[in-house]
């Protein structure tokens, strides 16, 4: 396995300030966020580190001669809309740009590209298996031609009122991951692996590698605790940030040991992303770059 992280939580560096950091920090690889250039619509979104929006065979040289300068690899290019948002004209916007990162991956002799299926929150799940229907073989008919995985990752995009009541990712547990995948039957389509979202949905984040072995594309190590004080209080029905916060690997309540001993388990050797979500570490850069080193400290135990 190699150990990385998302560089979402480095807004204010370039990426060769992120890929200069990453070397000095002994990590092997990034994953790259590529937004469209912009204004961002949530916390951690409207990152580019890489604008793949007119990407050139020479872009892709000046990227990859950083990658070697700095002896860093990308694990994958990351962006994460919403792909089923009810406005059809702001979907569409989003699946073009998804198509970019699949179209600029191989250029950079990537094979993933990680992402949300979306979800109209105001819809049953069976309404937004209508919207996957009609807007996601298109993209995996072009990931496939390109010869490129999409890593779909596990967070259900509901934490607020204003993703209420569905959340805004409909790929949020193993049953939901299978009828995924029977749909769109193709090796092109994965999972990008978060265990912390399993935490918050009381689900065991182990198991569900076991039963997905062959479609773990790539993982993010994140980590997150349950407030119990105020979980009694308002109860499970509440918006998920009443009774969670988003951790640091090791200061939440995934099983880190049992986690990594699943992974060895079913052959996984591929990359693990630390993502920063945790707001104790946000006040500033340099905070944010010791939010990294302190959990690549912890992860480094269970990666040999």
């Amino acid at each position: 396995m190699q150990l990385g992280f998302v560089s979402a939580i480095l807004p204010d560096l370039s990426l060769d300030e992120v890929l200069a950091f990453a070397a000095a920090e002994g990590f092997a690889c990034v994953e790259v966020m590529c937004w469209p250039v912009g204004k961002a619509e949530r916390r951690y979104a409207g990152v580019t580190h890489l604008d793949v929006t007119q990407f050139t065979e020479a872009d892709a040289a000046r990227v990859q001669a950083l990658v070697a300068r700095h002896g860093v690899a990308i694990s994958a290019l990351g962006y994460y809309p919403n792909p089923l948002c009810a406005d059809e004209s702001e979907a569409a916007v989003y699946l073009e740009h998804l198509k970019k990162l699949i179209s600029a991956a191989p250029m950079l002799g990537l094979s993933t590209v990680n992402t949300f299926i979306g979800r109209d929150p105001a819809r049953t799940i069976e309404e937004n298996w209508q919207l996957f229907d009609q807007r996601w073989p298109a993209i995996v008919r072009h990931a496939e031609q390109c010869g490129v995985r999409i890593g779909i990752e596990n967070c259900p995009m509901f934490f607020t009122k204003d993703e209420w009541p569905g959340g805004k990712n409909l790929a949020v547990s193993p049953k939901i991951w299978r009828e995924m995948f029977r749909r769109l039957p193709t090796a092109n389509l994965g999972l990008n692996y978060d265990p912390s979202h399993a935490v918050w949905q009381f689900m065991d984040a182990a198991g569900h590698l076991l039963d997905f072995a062959d479609r773990i594309f790539h993982v993010h190590a994140k980590d997150a605790r349950l407030d119990r004080q105020r979980l009694n209080d308002c109860g499970i029905l509440a918006t998920p940030l009443e009774f969670h916060d988003p951790r640091l690997p090791g200061r939440g309540e995934v099983r880190w040991e049992e986690f990594f001993a699943a992974l060895r388990q079913i052959g996984y050797a591929g990359p693990v992303c630390i993502e920063v979500e945790d707001r104790d570490y946000e006040d500033s850069l340099d905070n944010r770059k010791r939010a990294l080193r302190e959990s690549a400290s912890f992860l480094r135990q269970f990666i040999s």
